[in-house]
């Protein structure tokens, strides 16, 4: 049974680190998650920059260096993060810990597998920090409430999605009985992908039906799939109504994060994390400033 004492993460440089790196609260961890922002954009940009040909013949070296730069410098980002943490492992499994993971694995893939460079543009999903470094805590807290309303009628959507797999398959299977090959539907899963566009409102006209019994049925298809968008959002609608309104105490903040199972939205003066119960660091505001 561990004691108080080793229930405490850090000490000495690595608290000092932890507190840099995952604590926007002070000076030095706004600078630090400011200029990560910033970072990201800018490698963000040079991906989507190198995959223009005109540009990529021009600038193809200096965009290869920057983004050989910028995975270096996330790399050994992710690697302080490791080391700052009293579990890394459980960073590693966290939603942060796997997208700082993925940011970094495209260009080392790239040496093998040349396209898949250009996935390095998931990097754009480590902005969702930016809600820990402005203190949207009052979204954090939506975005629970709308996770929990989500969680809530995923029992209804799935039966609901069932409902509308079984209809898009006899639905296309009429639809390959009444057209046929010699109108475009040349098989059952063809047919399928037809009354998902078609259910869907998406249209996209690649297939269409020639004879009038067929567009009949591609009119009730229609009609229907107007109906059937309107199922999902009325339920999510449903269970959010049904649910209590989010927290909204001005005196959380968003910036907290628990080193052993990294959830946030801890009370400034709080001890022990909510969540998991394990101890808090707590700093001073001007200690690493």
């Amino acid at each position: 049974m561990p004691t108080q004492e080793t229930l405490i993460p850090l000490s000495g440089w690595r608290r000092k680190l932890y507190i840099i790196i995952y604590e926007a609260d002070t000076r030095a961890g706004r600078l630090f998650d400011l200029t990560l922002t910033l970072a990201i954009l800018v490698s963000v940009a040079c991906v989507m920059l190198e995959s223009v040909a005109g540009i990529r013949q021009r600038y193809g070296a200096l965009l290869s260096l920057l983004d050989w730069f910028f995975t270096i410098l996330f790399t050994v980002e992710y690697a302080l993060r490791l080391i700052c943490v009293h579990k890394p492992l459980r960073y590693v499994k966290s939603f942060f810990g796997v997208i700082d993971l993925l940011s970094i694995l495209p260009l080392y893939l790239g040496l093998f597998i040349p396209e898949s460079r250009f996935l390095a543009d998931i990097r754009i999903l480590r902005l969702l920090r930016m809600f820990r470094i402005l203190k949207l805590s009052r979204h954090l807290s939506e975005a629970l409430e709308l996770r929990r309303a989500l969680a809530a009628s995923r029992r209804k959507i799935t039966v609901f999605l069932a409902t509308v797999i079984l209809l898009v398959i006899i639905l296309g299977t009429l639809m390959y009985v009444i057209e046929g090959p010699e109108h475009g539907f040349t098989s059952i899963p063809i047919s399928i992908y037809w009354a998902i566009v078609t259910l869907t409102t998406v249209g996209f006209g690649d297939i269409t039906p020639k004879t009038p019994l067929g567009q009949a049925l591609a009119s009730l298809v229609m009609i229907t799939g107007y109906g059937i968008i309107a199922v999902p959002t009325g339920i999510v609608t449903a269970e959010i109504a049904r649910g209590k309104p989010a927290s909204r105490s001005d005196n959380q903040s968003a910036t907290r994060l628990c080193p052993h199972c990294f959830s946030e939205g801890h009370d400034w003066d709080a001890h022990f994390c909510k969540h998991c119960g394990g101890q808090l660091p707590r700093p001073s505001r001007d200690q690493v400033s």
